[in-house]
């Protein structure tokens, strides 16, 4: 009787290990140590838990990089300036074409005000609902951080759309003043708008034009953003004058960047823009080759 009693607890034992197994396998992970050295950080969630991973090798660009996009540069880092000097700043909304230097401008920022204490925090759109959780996390630090939320757009009724809008302007809990957001988008309001939107639009007696409810609701976002700064498609002169900066970042002299117009043209062409970022892709490839005609 004695040995079936011993079987028994064994076998009970044994599940009750492996049903304990199962359930430290459902619970968050407990908090991970964050390394405040970093200039850099990317929120992450793994197993229900989000935490801050610090990046110790941030993509670094220069200020210096960035051409034909000179107000706008003048504009945000002025707004970063002043940040970082503790004085009132305004959270920033880049706009307009794609690969026209929007991200760039941001982690160039970073390269120009780290030693500073200017610290960057990628939050990707999915992760925004975790924003309340983030600024907690930095409200009591030192340093001056600025959440940064890349080519951001939201359909109608997003869950995320409303927990930035809260975050930005419009909690009960006052935003810490050593936190900033800016986000970059191809879309001016960071929704889709459709024309049966504006069938919703009221004059009044007075001339006065009231945009309908959906509109007022995109446009309610957007504007709690203090600064918006517009970004445009570069002209055939600034695309090549950005691929020449390049070729020379990367070592070819005058005579081979000459050489390289109709090459670039070409590019453009059959990518169908004449952005930022297909000039350095193409100053990268015909760099790279090593069998340019002038060399």
């Amino acid at each position: 009787m004695a040995d079936f009693d011993g079987k028994v607890l064994e076998h009970l034992l044994v599940r009750a290990e492996a049903l304990l197994a199962r359930l430290e396998a459902q619970l968050p992970e407990p908090p991970e140590a964050i390394d405040w050295r970093a200039p850099a950080y990317r929120w992450r969630r793994r197993r229900g838990h989000g935490h801050l991973e610090a990046v110790l090798t941030p993509h670094r660009i220069r200020l210096a990089d960035l051409k034909d996009i000179d107000e706008q540069k003048r504009v945000v880092d002025r707004n970063t300036r002043q940040f970082v000097a503790g004085q009132p700043a305004n959270n920033v909304l880049l706009t307009g074409a794609r690969g026209t230097g929007k991200s760039s401008l941001v982690k160039a920022m970073l390269a120009e005000h780290a030693r500073k204490g200017l610290r960057l925090v990628e939050v990707d759109r999915q992760d925004l609902l975790d924003l309340p959780d983030i600024v907690e996390r930095l409200a009591r630090r030192p340093e001056r951080y600025v959440l940064f939320c890349d080519d951001l757009s939201f359909e109608a009724g997003e869950a995320h759309y409303k927990a930035l809008k809260s975050v930005l302007d419009g909690s009960l809990a006052a935003v810490p003043d050593n936190v900033l957001i800016y986000a970059t988008s191809n879309r001016r309001h960071l929704m889709p708008e459709f024309l049966a939107e504006n069938l919703d639009t009221r004059h009044l007696e007075n001339g006065e034009i009231h945009p309908g409810e959906a509109v007022e609701e995109k446009i309610s976002l957007s504007e709690r953003f203090g600064l918006w700064v517009s970004f445009y498609p570069f002209s055939q002169d600034e695309y090549l004058n950005i691929v020449g900066h390049w070729l020379r970042r990367f070592g070819l002299k005058a005579a081979e960047i000459a050489s390289a117009r109709d090459e670039a043209l070409l590019w453009a062409l059959t990518r169908g823009s004449r952005s930022g970022r297909v000039a350095m892709q193409f100053a990268r490839d015909y760099a790279g080759r090593g069998d340019t005609p002038a060399r």
